[in-house]
Protein backbone atom coordinates (compact mmCIF):
# COMPACT_ATOMS: atom_id res chain seq x y z
CA UNK A 1 0.00 0.00 0.00
CA UNK A 2 1.19 2.99 -0.98
CA UNK A 3 1.06 6.46 0.95
CA UNK A 4 1.09 9.84 -0.53
CA UNK A 5 3.86 11.89 1.15
CA UNK A 6 2.96 15.67 1.99
CA UNK A 7 5.76 17.80 1.71
CA UNK A 8 5.73 21.14 3.69
CA UNK A 9 7.05 24.56 3.23
CA UNK A 10 10.33 25.54 5.04
CA UNK A 11 7.92 28.27 6.88
CA UNK A 12 5.81 25.53 8.20
CA UNK A 13 8.30 22.97 9.49
CA UNK A 14 9.98 26.11 11.44
CA UNK A 15 6.63 26.76 12.91
CA UNK A 16 6.21 23.23 13.95
CA UNK A 17 9.33 23.39 15.54
CA UNK A 18 9.35 26.21 17.43
CA UNK A 19 5.41 25.31 18.29
CA UNK A 20 7.49 22.18 20.07
CA UNK A 21 10.08 24.31 21.29
CA UNK A 22 7.28 26.33 23.07
CA UNK A 23 5.38 23.88 24.82
CA UNK A 24 8.41 21.75 26.15
CA UNK A 25 9.12 25.34 27.47
CA UNK A 26 5.78 25.24 29.41
CA UNK A 27 6.35 21.79 30.79
CA UNK A 28 5.41 19.62 28.60
CA UNK A 29 6.68 15.83 27.29
CA UNK A 30 8.30 16.21 24.41
CA UNK A 31 6.17 12.84 23.22
CA UNK A 32 3.15 14.95 23.95
CA UNK A 33 4.60 17.94 21.81
CA UNK A 34 5.76 16.16 19.03
CA UNK A 35 2.36 14.51 18.74
CA UNK A 36 -0.15 17.98 19.12
CA UNK A 37 2.11 19.03 16.03
CA UNK A 38 1.13 15.71 14.06
CA UNK A 39 4.39 14.02 13.62
CA UNK A 40 6.28 10.94 15.04
CA UNK A 41 9.01 11.17 17.74
CA UNK A 42 11.05 9.41 15.15
CA UNK A 43 10.40 11.96 12.69
CA UNK A 44 11.15 14.87 15.26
Amino acid sequence: MLVAKKWHKAEEIVSKLLQVDVLTAQGRPVAEAVRSIGVTEVTY
